[in-house]
């Protein structure tokens, strides 16, 4: 398994990975899966080449070193970091998008993601790094607790899907 920033030469890769975590677990992440399946290719290389590490973000990939059944099969999971060009706010960054297939669950992964984030964030400098994770998504709170997160309140009414409210547990990491 090999952790990495994303390439543009990944977009269709990371088009199907993303597409894959929005419809498996849409309460876990908020971007809507109707409007990401429309942007064209084109959009996605561009989201690949923004998302390098080079500038304000980056995607982190995690590939594994299985041979065969497409590009897309080969990602084992993404985790992303996004800092604002706003001066008042470019000390932080903010965790999102983390997801591990399924069958890669439980063995690291995540945390690996997670970690490669908080690398790139410290390398940067970064004073501190947000996420919000659904509350009840206690395995993804594990894990982020492993790499340093604390909990330090609730976001009530966060995200709504199927009509129904789902709080976030805000947490943060001070670098």
């Amino acid at each position: 398994m090999t952790i990495r920033p994303v390439r543009p030469e990944d977009a269709e890769a990371l088009r199907e990975l993303r597409l894959e975590a929005l419809r498996t677990c849409p309460v876990a992440l908020t971007a809507d899966p109707g409007e990401a399946e429309a942007h064209p290719p084109s959009w996605w290389r561009e989201m690949a080449e923004r998302n390098g590490g080079d500038a304000t973000g980056v995607i982190m990939l995690a590939e594994t070193d299985l041979a065969g059944g497409g590009a897309a099969l080969r990602l084992a999971g993404m985790a992303g970091i996004w800092v604002s060009t706003n001066p008042k706010l470019s000390h932080a960054g903010t965790l999102w998008g983390v997801y591990v297939r399924p069958s890669f669950r439980g063995s690291g992964v995540g945390s690996r993601l997670v970690m490669a984030c908080i690398d790139w964030a410290r390398a940067k400098p970064l004073a501190v790094v947000r996420l919000g994770v659904a509350v009840g998504n206690d395995a993804a709170i594990r894990c982020y607790e492993r790499c340093g997160f604390v909990p330090y309140g609730i976001e009530p009414l966060t995200v709504r899907w199927e009509g129904r409210y789902y709080d976030e547990v805000l947490m943060a990491l001070h670098l």
